[in-house]
């Protein structure tokens, strides 16, 4: 992993930790868009990170104040508890634990909320530290403070750092919040905001317990955390507005001023600003860098909610295949109906009528796994000399062959086996020149 600044910083360092599936208001958009099974495949994919990632606290003994709490996304005005009631509907119907309630711990009343039980929250910093002490432990490689300035698609990949150092891989993951590199023009498909975040210590008595999200007054986002002897951390966030758009202490006083309205007790100990990107339909883009990527992937457009997403991707791309694939960066066109047939040129990706028993993204059989025949030992030290992750038990043949259905779930795609893998090397690495490997 070759890192710019320091890992676990930035965005991630800094945000929320909401772990949810529960993403304001988006199922009943997803089931419009993509269908029921859409936005069963997106919620199918979310539950399951939560759970992997719950898992691999466990696993890995970490203490990072993981929480299990149900999220709400409430309204305080009737237009938005009607939007709110088709939402937990759509949320029931993706299999989602989601109820329509008008009763929440919030020390305000609502008009109505949805509910989901059992969603998560944590302490980011403290499980990936752990999680990267782990990857360290298992031969993989962090180098930090090493700016990627450029990428060479092949076989093997090539990346550069800013210092002149060169590391080879078998696959190359652009994760790095906004694409470094844009050979898939994702900036005319990612929408930049930034919200601001102010924390205040409050009685551990007045905690609401759980994590809470309004569209109203311009998105106000609520959750705590542990904080000391008889008190908890009350985290607010909202004032979404554009990069670089002005008045931003007036924005800082009218949160504090909402924080302090409804939780009259709060003190408040901490403030500071965060920045997302959303994806045109709100459904992050996952796969292929490109329509002709064969070994470079991304991962962006989490659109706030990267805690689960970045679970997602890692899981998804890990055991990458081919496929009906949702969350493909190639899809361009959300069209009730898709791209009319009478379009002269071909259509998108997201509307291309599939061949029987094929994917309906690519005009061939999903690609389904084979076994690896290089020992676990062998593939480990492959992989962490090139620079990616662990790889998984299975590996993807190429060319269109004879599948299974294309239908499935993130879950089921994303099921991965433990790995106890040998190796070490430093926990952070600056990369020298010339060679990184």
């Amino acid at each position: 992993m070759v890192e710019a600044d320091r890992i676990a910083a930035g965005v991630t360092g800094h945000t929320t930790a909401k772990v949810s599936s529960l993403h304001g208001m988006i199922y009943d958009e997803l089931r419009g868009k993509h269908g029921a099974d859409g936005a069963r495949m997106y919620a199918l994919s979310q539950q399951d990170a939560i759970g992997h990632l719950a898992a691999t606290a466990a696993e890995l003994g970490v203490d990072c104040e993981l929480e299990r709490v149900p999220a709400y996304t409430w309204a305080e005005s009737e237009e938005t508890a009607e939007k709110l009631r088709a939402e937990a509907e759509a949320a029931a119907e993706a299999y989602l634990p989601a109820a329509y309630v008008t009763e929440t711990g919030l020390p305000f009343p609502v008009r109505g909320a949805v509910r989901v039980a059992d969603q998560a929250q944590f302490h980011p910093r403290k499980y990936l530290m752990a999680l990267a002490g782990d990857l360290v432990r298992r031969g993989g490689r962090i180098a930090e403070r090493t700016r990627v300035v450029g990428l060479e698609e092949g076989e093997p990949c090539r990346v550069t750092a800013e210092n002149g150092a060169t590391v080879t891989a078998n696959a190359v993951v652009v994760a790095t919040h906004y694409p470094v590199f844009d050979r898939a023009l994702l900036f005319s498909r990612l929408e930049p905001h930034r919200e601001l975040v102010v924390a205040a210590s409050i009685p551990a008595a007045q905690d609401p317990a759980g994590m809470y999200l309004t569209p109203e007054n311009d998105t106000r986002s609520v959750r705590t955390a542990p904080y000391g002897e008889g008190q908890r951390l009350l985290i607010v966030t909202g004032e979404k507005f554009l990069p670089g758009t002005a008045d931003v202490t007036e924005r800082f006083e009218r949160l504090e001023a909402w924080t302090r309205e409804r939780f009259p007790d709060a003190r408040v100990v901490h403030r500071w600003a965060t920045q997302d990107n959303s994806s045109t339909d709100r459904v992050p883009y996952i796969g292929p860098f490109h329509p002709g990527a064969r070994h470079t992937y991304v991962a962006t457009g989490f659109g706030g909610w990267g805690m689960a997403s970045g679970v997602l991707a890692g899981r998804l791309l890990a055991r990458y295949v081919t496929g009906e694939d949702l969350l493909r960066p190639g899809r361009s066109c959300t069209t009730p109906g898709g791209c009319p047939a009478s379009a002269r040129r071909p259509r998108c990706w997201a509307c291309r009528p599939p061949s029987p028993s094929t994917s309906s993204a690519t005009g061939c059989a999903p690609r389904t796994p084979t076994p690896s025949t290089r020992s676990p030992r062998a593939a480990a030290r492959s992989y962490g000399s090139a620079g990616a992750a662990a790889p998984s038990t299975a590996t993807p043949t190429g060319g269109c062959t004879p599948s299974r259905p294309a239908a499935r779930t993130w879950a089921a795609w994303s099921t991965s086996t433990t790995r106890n893998w040998p190796g070490s090397a430093p926990a952070t690495a600056r990369a020298s020149p010339p060679t990184a490997r």
